[in-house]
């Protein structure tokens, strides 16, 4: 099956770039990485914080059946634009991962259609590298495939 959510990492490169085409309007898309009651349910994540501004910042967290916390992200959102970008940090926490600086851009195609373009930077190679070896770009396509069936629904 293809994916619908394309990486592109070019070889020996700290970044890489992620983009998806959503059947969804522009002010939708925007919505689902704006509203933290949207990004819980597509995300599969609590939102403990989400401060949609320049210099504002979030934190999500996911707990398994028992309540064991078994992922927390935070990061600073360096702006935000509605409908157009947002620039921020991300890094998950208790691993070996540093933070990366994520740009993301949203587009509109059409008026029932728009895309998510992600261009994201890592510390280095290695760590760009290390990111890809984990099932990173199936996980990324089920949050977007999901983001999708989840904000197609508020149409």
């Amino acid at each position: 099956m293809e994916l619908k959510t394309k990486i592109d990492a070019q070889e020996g490169k700290q970044d890489l770039t992620i983009t998806r085409e959503f059947d969804l309007p522009l002010q939708l898309l925007f919505k689902a990485y704006e509203e933290p009651e949207i990004v819980a349910q597509w995300m599969g994540t609590k939102v403990l914080q989400l401060e949609n501004k320049k210099h504002g910042s979030y934190r999500f967290e996911t707990s398994d059946k028992n309540g064991n916390v078994v992922f927390r992200a935070n990061g600073t959102i360096h702006d935000f634009v509605p409908d157009q970008k947002i620039t921020r940090t991300f890094e998950m926490e208790n691993t070996p991962f540093d933070v990366q600086l994520e740009f993301l851009e949203f587009e509109a195609l059409t008026d029932q259609t728009s895309k998510l373009t992600m261009h994201v930077v890592y510390r280095s190679v290695e760590l760009r590298d290390n990111m890809l070896k984990l099932p990173f770009k199936q996980g990324l396509n089920l949050a977007h495939n999901r983001l999708q069936e989840v904000v197609g629904q508020l149409k």
